[in-house]
């Protein structure tokens, strides 16, 4: 799930929130999340900023949007061409609520999994070109994920891109290259290649 956020735009009655797609088939499309604490979506700033990095590579791509909460990542992903997307999220609530959208979306192309990241990159790995990381913060998540998806999890010059705090230092592999960052306040979002 994602990080708490301190904005909340619908009442504390209402049982979900909405997430919107800012680009591509499915732009301006909005879509129910479920009020849980601690979800909230990648901001509309963020994401689109993203990807404009991501512009040219996304179109056919294979994702994988671990952490992935709302989906926003990967929704917007699939929503700009992706080939597909593999939404991995362990509270089953969200879970269920990211297949309600993909079939109100008709997007045969996303599948969903009810499980936690570390055991999920513990099976026999997928090549992705493109992986999203957003674990919630302060958990110390990336430390335990990055040396799995050096497994064969992402092909060669595929994408890996991070939310992070901004204080939060990394240890990353060699062939990891930096090929864009930005800091937005406390939260630092960077896109790394696969070299």
């Amino acid at each position: 799930m994602k990080k708490p956020s301190g904005k909340r735009s619908t009442s504390k009655s209402a049982s979900h929130s909405k997430l919107r797609i800012i680009g591509g088939e499915w732009r301006s499309r909005q879509l129910p999340i479920p009020n849980i604490e601690g979800l909230r979506p990648t901001t509309d700033r963020v994401r689109e900023t993203v990807f404009n990095w991501l512009n040219f590579d996304i179109p056919g791509a294979s994702c994988l949007d671990l952490f992935c909460g709302s989906g926003a990542l990967g929704f917007e992903a699939l929503s700009r061409g992706a080939k597909d997307c593999t939404f991995v999220e362990l509270n089953r609530s969200v879970s269920e609520q990211i297949k309600t959208n993909l079939k109100t979306l008709q997007a045969h192309n996303g599948s969903v999994i009810n499980t936690d990241a570390t055991t999920f990159l513990r099976q026999p790995a997928t090549g992705f070109d493109v992986v999203f990381l957003d674990p919630p913060f302060r958990k110390d998540l990336l430390d335990q994920v990055i040396p799995l998806l050096t497994s064969g999890w992402i092909k060669p010059q595929g994408y890996i891109y991070i939310e992070r705090e901004s204080e939060k230092s990394l240890e990353l592999p060699d062939n990891w290259q930096l090929e864009k960052e930005k800091v937005a306040g406390q939260l630092t979002f960077s896109l790394y290649r696969n070299a």
